[in-house]
């Protein structure tokens, strides 16, 4: 007998709901690519990098929202953070590239990742953005680089704590040298501050460190070195389903639920709070151990800029994945619904994790029995690992070839942080919605 797990059904924004009437564009778009395809909607990302830049306007604290690019390569987003003057955080030659072509000046990019190659940072260089430095070897690099050309302006990575095992950020030593060197190489670096990165999604460790940041930075300002900025990185959260659903699914959750028993060794927290620019919010109302001023009264008396990098948090509600059904069959007590397409489009489903919010099934062509079926989602591959859905789906009837299967909210870090053209299948094409005169629109990305 089959165990079937509660259902989740996701958050959505207006878009997204309107998208599946039978008066959009969809079955148009799905006739056209004759395969998956993503939906991505510009306007949503906006609405959400405006919230996060409102907070700081709020709290009159000086700062710039990064889109943390690697979350989605669309070329939409860096339009909109165009538009919305905000800034973005790369990683590699190409994503520099992709974000200047695309309307970002180099001052409002910042180079963050591991350690930088000699391009990425003489790139960095001509164009005036801001290198995250976090080991000795990459800060000498950069400064017989920027020796040769003009002056870089960096942050130097912490450490968060000394018993941390992250492989990103000077530890207590070799921060004390590296400003040192910054000293002796003024001429050729300026230290605009310090940043930090941290695992998971809580408001408290953001905001401890936060101040401990910033007593670094008026430290390392009686030293001699120009420091006005604190980059508090990534981490904000986003909920994806209600918090009563997540709280029923993790209460029944037990192997049965997926198909082969499957076993999984983390989710991420698809209900969490606060989420987005409320968890911004949350960082700067939060008070300093002593219980006096807040975070945001701190970096304003201090002079201190605030930057933070969001990627999932800004792509929150802007994009879904589709892909077509190619078969169904009963697999015992359950069915498997086959789709063109590969589970790459869904990165969960490569990090022993599953992505779960409930897809949806939009029917297509003659009407049918309405059946409710349980079925797990498989890719059109031959890997038995090639599972899009391992969880046990109730879809109101037994799926058949030509109809949709719907991933809702897959912007941020779904749908093609891992994609392959495996068995030669081409990448599913990205498409833009957005709103004209009242009616939904469609293109390609470029």
């Amino acid at each position: 007998m089959e165990i079937e797990a509660p259902a989740l059904k996701a958050l959505e924004e207006p878009w997204a709901i309107e998208v599946r009437r039978h008066d959009t564009p969809l079955t148009q778009i799905a006739n056209q690519v004759s395969g998956p395809f993503h939906l991505i909607h510009p306007a949503t990302f906006g609405k959400n990098l405006q919230a996060f830049q409102a907070v700081l306007k709020s709290q009159s604290v000086n700062g710039q929202v990064y889109f943390g690019k690697k979350a989605n390569k669309s070329s939409a987003w860096l339009r909109e953070v165009a538009r919305l003057d905000g800034a973005v955080d790369v990683a590699s030659v190409p994503e520099f590239a992709h974000a200047l072509t695309n309307g970002i000046r180099g001052e409002s990019i910042g180079v963050t990742g591991a350690a930088k190659s000699n391009e990425l940072l003489w790139l960095a260089v001509r164009h005036g953005a801001t290198v995250a430095i976090d080991a000795l070897d990459e800060l000498d690099r950069a400064i017989n680089i920027a020796s040769t050309t003009r002056t870089l302006r960096v942050l130097l990575r912490v450490l968060p704590d000394e018993g941390s095992i992250s492989r990103f950020g000077f530890n207590a030593r070799d921060l004390d040298i590296a400003m040192a060197r910054c000293l002796e190489a003024r001429a050729h670096i300026v230290v605009d501050g310090f940043s930090f990165h941290l695992d998971g999604y809580a408001v408290a460790p953001r905001a401890e460190q936060a101040f401990r940041t910033v007593a670094l930075i008026e430290e390392a300002r009686r030293k001699g070195l120009p420091c006005a900025t604190l980059s508090i990185g990534g981490g904000f959260a986003c909920a994806y389903v209600e918090e009563a659903d997540w709280k029923a699914f993790r209460a029944a959750l037990e192997p049965g639920m997926f198909h082969g028993g499957r076993q999984f060794s983390h989710f991420y927290p698809y209900y969490q709070a606060p989420t987005g620019a409320d968890m911004l919010a949350a960082i700067l109302n939060s008070r300093g151990p002593d219980g006096g001023e807040t975070l945001a009264e701190s970096l304003n008396r201090s002079g201190i800029a605030l930057q933070l990098e969001p990627g999932r948090a800004l792509l929150n509600g802007a994009g879904m994945s589709v892909f077509p059904v190619q078969g169904f069959k009963r697999n015992g007590d359950y069915g498997m619904v086959t789709v063109a397409g590969l589970s790459m489009s869904l990165s969960e489903q490569w990090k022993n994790s599953e992505f779960l919010p409930d897809p949806l099934l939009i029917q297509q062509g003659e009407a049918r029995p309405q059946r409710p079926v349980v079925a797990a989602v498989a890719g059109s591959s031959c890997m038995e690992y090639d599972v899009l859905s391992w969880r046990k789906i109730r879809f109101p009837a037994e799926p058949r070839y030509g109809d949709l299967i719907i991933y809702p909210n897959t912007a941020g870090y779904q749908m093609d942080k891992n994609e392959s053209e495996f068995h030669q299948l081409p990448l599913p094409p990205r498409i833009v919605i957005a709103e004209h005169n009242g009616t939904l629109i469609w293109r390609r990305d470029q």
